[in-house]
């Protein structure tokens, strides 16, 4: 056991570099991420944002100049904006930490995650919400693109309560490159 130990935490080797990867790897999907989750009510406690459907382009005033209209023929106006949680948005490569939350408990502007055809959940901003025979469905919107998505691969404009994964409540700037990174370092090795 003491040679197993030293080999892990003190040797300098590559051999030993190695099994820390992988032993930090497993650490974290098989404990750290699921802990996580199993605090924050939800199976993805942590995304990162691989998309920029949630950039704004200068301060909010200006974002808003841009952008109002669409939100504004949805009924959602200046001073409902602001309150809204991330009213700034956010970027391709930050880390969002998500809770889950009860259907009912989830408000207008609130960014939620949902799974759609798409391998990957999508981040977007709650524009709508109703309920159709018991269930809740959700509207989002990207606040970077120019409307909701409705097509074959994404329907943003009606999302059933069963495909929410969580709402974002933190945001970490930037760290998640390192997923992108090292997704997009996979990809080159498959080509």
């Amino acid at each position: 056991m003491n040679k197993i130990w030293n080999f892990i935490w003190h040797e300098d080797s590559v051999a030993s570099w190695l099994v820390n990867i992988v032993l930090a790897f497993i650490l974290i999907k098989f404990i750290v991420y699921p802990g996580l989750g199993f605090l924050l009510s939800t199976s993805f406690p942590i995304v990162a944002v691989v998309s920029s459907s949630m950039e704004h382009d200068g301060g909010f005033n200006d974002w808003w100049d841009a952008n109002s209209a669409w939100y504004e023929d949805q009924e959602i106006g200046y001073e409902d904006f602001k309150e809204y949680p991330f009213k700034t948005g956010f970027n391709k490569g930050d880390i969002m930490v998500l809770v889950g939350k009860k259907p009912e408990k989830i408000d207008l502007g609130d960014i939620i995650v949902f799974r759609s055809s798409r391998p990957d959940p999508i981040i977007h901003r709650v524009v709508n919400k109703w309920q159709e025979d018991g269930i809740y469905k959700f509207h989002t919107k990207g606040d970077n693109n120019p409307d909701s998505i409705k097509g074959a691969y994404l329907d943003e404009t009606n999302i059933s309560e069963d495909n929410v994964l969580g709402v974002a409540v933190i945001r970490v700037p930037f760290l998640g490159y390192v997923k992108i990174w090292f997704v997009d370092l996979i990809n080159l090795f498959r080509r």
